[in-house]
């Protein structure tokens, strides 16, 4: 039966997921294929661009980040941009096909002062026709408001794993310290976008329960951004263990079927993953990516690149609708 956007079940306990994880791998990406078709079109996808407006000297200590103050990554620093580059980067995006427009800033939390300037840049974009996502960091309740003043439709804000496994990531702020900044985002009416990085160390029970977090909010998240760790030079994660790729796509479908209304994008970590890979992570429920060659200060797949693959499979991009959810 069809599940109604009123009808889904936010109180999955961990048997419950795992369960559904370890079913044969071609009845659990039939039972996510099947979900998907029931919400949303058909081959098609949604494509996105993201572009660093603040780039570097993040008080923070994520493991996994180039851009933190605490790891010798040799990253440029660049402070923030202004919103003539902006404008004009998003300008370009809409012309190779992107419906939203994504602005990423290194810092812990933004100062009221810049975000004045982000809710300019975000004014901008809004009126290119552009759906418009920010990732800043921790928001305050007033913040979140004046965010959606300015007409902001998505806020990112990952919790990256499990609770358990997060203090061997980050020590510089807590699990409870990005659920605050969730719900002030959600009391502000936006919508929410948030996922994590597999391929940290983590172990399978903690993408489950990390899963389990996003599933079990009041309200899902409208987008799920699943990121493969980019092992960049400098980061205490530079040699960590490659991630299985059918594990990858085990991940992607639960994702799917524990959110079936929820966008689930095949964000960083693409050029490390085989067409095939990709292919399979469609399949399993997989309806987002970001293109451009750059996502935030890591490497992406080229245009060229991704259009000879979806081109390949079928796929489409998806058009922006007034009532899309993410």
């Amino acid at each position: 039966m069809k599940k109604t956007k009123d009808k889904v079940k936010t109180d999955w306990s961990f048997q419950e997921a795992l369960k559904v994880y370890n079913m044969p791998f071609n009845d659990l990406l039939y039972q996510a294929q099947t979900i998907h078709r029931e919400n949303f079109k058909n081959n098609k996808i949604q494509m996105s661009t993201l572009l660093s407006v603040k780039t570097g000297s993040c008080p923070e200590d994520c493991a996994y980040c180039p851009q933190s103050a605490h790891h010798n990554t040799n990253l440029e620093k660049e402070k923030l941009i202004s919103i003539e580059k902006v404008k004009e980067a998003a300008i370009n995006a809409k012309a190779a096909g992107s419906t939203r427009f994504c602005l990423g800033a290194a810092w812990r939390s933004p100062t009221d002062n810049d975000l004045n300037t982000v809710c300019e840049m975000i004014k901008e974009v809004s009126s290119l026709g552009l759906e418009t996502c920010v990732t800043l960091g921790m928001l305050k309740d007033h913040q979140a408001k004046k965010l959606a003043e300015a007409g902001l439709d998505y806020y990112n804000h990952n919790i990256d794993t499990s609770e358990e496994y997060y203090s061997k990531i980050i020590s510089t702020r807590t699990y409870e310290d990005r659920l605050n900044t969730l719900e002030n985002v959600r009391k502000a009416d936006l919508k929410v976008c948030c996922g994590g990085i597999l391929g940290m160390g983590e172990s399978v029970q903690d993408r489950i329960k990390m899963l389990i977090t996003l599933a079990n909010l009041p309200k899902h998240p409208e987008s799920v951004p699943l990121n493969q760790l980019i092992k960049i030079p400098g980061t205490p994660l530079e040699k960590e263990k490659d991630l299985d790729a059918i594990e990858l796509i085990k991940t992607i479908a639960l994702a799917r079927i524990l959110m079936p209304f929820s966008y689930v994008r095949l964000s960083a970590g693409r050029t490390k993953m085989s067409e095939s890979t990709q292919a399979l992570a469609f399949l399993a429920g997989a309806n987002s990516i970001f293109q451009g060659d750059v996502l935030l200060t890591a490497e992406n797949p080229n245009k060229e690149k991704d259009t000879k693959l979806l081109n390949k499979l079928g796929i489409v991009s998806e058009e922006l609708t007034l009532n899309q959810n993410a």
